[in-house]
């Protein structure tokens, strides 16, 4: 695992990967593991500090993952993880909307945790909101 590198306001500009953009579709459908996936390709096929953007975005994929297969510490755990993923990114970069992103994952992680393991069954499925984004023109 490769630590954090601190994007620059130059990592927001440009294309997203082509499997980023299928990745945060397979997403949008709620096919979690598929999106993670593709993610992780276009993860690795990256080299700069966008790589780490693609890492939140499908980890909290694998928090609603594990939300959908009722497992409670797993999405505690992988939504520390994603966190330090997430924190550095402005709100809006490449198109998407990072900022609601993790503000949608603060509510999902807030009802969880009032759920708490025991009830897990009873969480609200329809608070698993999209990754919001805009694809830019390709030149």
């Amino acid at each position: 695992m490769t630590d954090l590198i601190q994007p620059r306001i130059a990592d927001c500009q440009g294309h997203l990967h082509p499997k980023a953009i299928y990745g945060m579709e397979l997403f949008n459908q709620g096919r979690y593991f598929d999106a993670h996936e593709a993610l992780e390709a276009a993860w690795r096929a990256e080299s700069g500090p966008v790589r780490d953007l693609y890492r939140g975005i499908l980890q909290v994929g694998v928090v609603y993952l594990n939300i959908t297969q009722l497992n409670y510490p797993g999405a505690l755990k992988v939504f520390q993880r994603c966190l330090k993923w997430l924190q550095p990114w402005p709100d809006i970069c490449r198109g998407v909307d990072i900022g609601r992103l993790k503000q949608d994952l603060e509510k999902v992680m807030a009802s969880l945790q009032a759920l708490g393991p025991q009830r897990i069954a009873d969480f609200d499925a329809s608070l698993l909101k999209p990754v919001y984004f805009r694809q830019a023109e390709q030149p």
